[in-house]
């Protein structure tokens, strides 16, 4: 014995002075397994650090993380309620209150308890390590205040049908724990047939008797009554009680066998019993099969280093079936947890809620706080951040987007003009028709290119002018195409070449004629660089300006593609060349300077004879272009957003 923790702590204090080896078969408190103080001291049963493990793996697995307590003034109450908290604080579930019970309490006290645990009402779990008596009236309190909470008990409550009685409708859903006991046919066999006649031996019998059959032995109507009949539930611990007693047997039996080999009764070396070393060497390496156990089941009582005995435990949840209240077995815990959810009415259904805060959305993280691990606020991430851990939102970076369960990112597609696109299909056919007509005047000037007209008209500067011409069509193509390292490199060396060809023979052909004209009105001589070649030599020189200007800039800012997206629109990812705009800019001011020009001197030589009446419709010309470019150029930065209409 003894079976109360404190009793048995008392009981070893005492037998630790004469060095004699103690036995308990129920205390289960983790201070006992202290050898420093405890010496002599084993039982069959596991401390109760075992069942605060496990019962922390029941909350656990059913994501219970916010409880409140209940516990029994005492070592078995107080000692348990500390490790279950420790097991607690190990798998993040938070104590939403602790309370304490007592024997001293009465039904005012036990009514303020239920009263504290309503006071945090997201802990619908409550967590008792309580005695059994102490459970019966938290249960009977619950019932008085017309609540139910989900219990979870130690042993202290077990499967004990004395405990829920009166209030099993309070009661019904609890899980509780029970140590791994099996029935002992021959125990109940044996007791039935006890009665106050042929048990004298045990002096506490005849009181039993009485309080049991509410008689007296002094009226005589005491032996009529018999344990044969009427329901009999044996105590659970029977097994452990059996064990205990079979466990000193066999340590004597080895004890003897090793120092007194050939005797039958107790010899020299064991007169008297060396307290220290029995304990030592032949009480804590027993190691036998249990007694009277089913023969489908194993068990083995022996005992650790500290004396305590191997942690096993049944699970059972308290429910309604078959129209009574009973205990279902569900579980089993032996070093890990063991649950046949299946078996538990509420686990097919609606699994109770208790937590302190809601769980949050697929895409919010927890914003815990101060102090405390099971409460948060909820907190949403931006559409472009997925979840790096559930306390922090991560932003996947331009041209990446979060995959559908935000635990990573994903790149984006690029999006760019595509050759079927609507935005394409257009200006490729104007460009394809333009492209025709120029090559058509090309041919036609081939075909006369001796003809006088085709002579005075500057065929050369006619030529250069169509070339470019047919470049402006081609930059269609190598803009709508998709962007990269080479098609960015000829966007950029193309689009100011193809229209500094065009301007640069339409200025050298009409600087020509300003010139000409010029001369004439002044009665000088015939102005120089006039022949054909000088034109095409000069119109080179201008177009070799544009050139170099290009190739600096190629120089400056190495050619190629990049990402953008917009702000507001992370998840459209355009595939551009990486050419700043303004730059683009600077890079046709001198076209511009071109187009100046040659309007400068259109204008001049708008009154030319007849015969030289091109430099007319070239003035109307350049007009036009000087309008088109003033537009142009607003039109490209207010469209920078926009690759298509660009």
């Amino acid at each position: 014995g003894a079976h109360l923790s404190s009793s048995s702590m008392q009981v070893a204090n005492l037998l630790r002075l004469f060095q004699i080896p103690q036995i308990s078969y129920a205390s289960t408190s983790a201070k006992l397994s202290d050898k420093s103080r405890y010496d002599y001291f084993a039982r069959t049963v596991p401390p109760d650090f075992y069942q605060a493990k496990a019962m922390a793996e029941i909350l656990r697995f059913f994501n219970w993380t916010y409880v409140s307590t209940v516990a029994s003034e005492g070592d078995y109450g107080e000692t348990g309620i500390e490790a279950f908290e420790q097991e607690a604080r190990m798998r993040n579930i938070c104590i939403a209150t602790s309370e304490k019970v007592g024997r001293s309490m009465n039904k005012k006290t036990y009514d303020g308890v239920v009263r504290a645990l309503l006071q945090k009402p997201n802990a619908r779990v409550v967590v008792l390590f309580t005695r059994s008596e102490d459970a019966r009236e938290l249960l009977a309190a619950a019932q008085r205040a017309n609540v139910s909470f989900t219990w979870v008990a130690s042993d202290g409550w077990g499967a004990l049908e004395s405990v829920v009685a009166g209030s099993e409708a309070v009661a019904e859903g609890a899980i509780t724990i029970e140590l791994a006991a099996y029935p002992i046919k021959e125990f109940a066999a044996y007791f039935r047939n006890l009665n106050p006649y042929n048990n004298s031996r045990n002096p506490w019998f005849r009181e039993f008797w009485e309080q049991k059959f509410k008689c007296s032995f002094h009226t005589q109507d005491c032996s009529r009554y018999s344990l044969k009949t009427g329901k009999f539930e044996p105590e659970s611990k029977i097994t452990f009680v059996v064990n205990a007693v079979y466990a000193m047997a066999h340590s004597l039996h080895n004890m003897h066998q090793a120092l007194c080999p050939n005797a039958t009764k107790l010899c020299d070396a064991m007169k008297p019993v060396n307290g220290k070393r029995f304990y030592k060497d032949y009480m804590l390496n027993v190691n036998f099969d249990a007694p009277f156990r089913p023969a489908d089941t194993k068990s083995v009582v022996r005992f650790d280093r500290y004396g305590d005995g191997i942690g096993r435990y049944n699970i059972f949840n308290y429910h309604y079936m078959d129209g009574r209240y009973r205990y279902q077995k569900v579980g089993y815990w032996a070093e890990g947890l063991i649950l046949n959810t299946s078996l538990i009415p509420w686990a097919e259904t609606s699994i109770p809620v208790s937590q302190c805060s809601d769980p949050c959305k697929k895409n919010e993280i927890k914003s815990m706080q101060p102090g405390d691990i099971c409460c948060w606020i909820c907190i949403p991430c931006q559409p472009y951040e997925y979840l790096l851990d559930e306390f922090t939102c991560m932003d996947c970076g331009l041209g990446y987007w979060p995959n559908e369960t935000l635990n990573g990112c994903y790149e984006l597609p690029q999006e760019y003009i595509r050759w079927k696109d609507v935005w394409a299909i257009g200006p490729v056919t104007i460009s394809c028709l333009g492209f025709i007509s120029t090559l058509f005047v090309f041919g036609v000037f081939m075909k006369n290119n001796d003809t006088p007209i085709v002579k005075a008209s500057g065929r050369e500067l006619c030529y250069i002018l169509l070339t470019g011409v047919l470049m402006c069509y081609s930059m269609t193509f190598i803009f709508i195409a998709k962007p990269s390292t080479e098609v960015c490199t000829l966007r950029r060396l193309g689009l100011g070449t193809s229209f500094a060809v065009c301007y640069s023979a339409l200025l050298t052909k009409t600087n020509r004629i300003a010139r000409i004209f010029s001369g004439v009105k002044e009665g000088v001589q015939r102005p120089r660089f006039i022949s054909p070649t000088s034109q095409v030599v000069i119109c080179m020189a201008l177009i070799s300006c544009q050139l170099i200007i290009v190739i600096i800039w190629l120089l400056v800012e190495t050619p190629g593609t990049g990402k953008e997206t917009e702000p507001d629109k992370r998840y459209i990812v355009t595939l551009k060349c990486n050419n700043r705009d303004s730059n683009m800019l600077i890079s046709l001011t001198y076209n511009v300077l071109l187009i100046v020009l040659c309007t400068v001197y259109a204008f001049k030589t708008r009154k030319c004879p007849e015969n030289f009446n091109e430099a007319k419709f070239i003035g109307f010309t350049m007009y036009t272009t000087c309008i088109i470019w003033l537009a142009f150029l607003p039109i490209f930065y207010v469209t920078s957003s926009d690759y298509r209409v660009r």
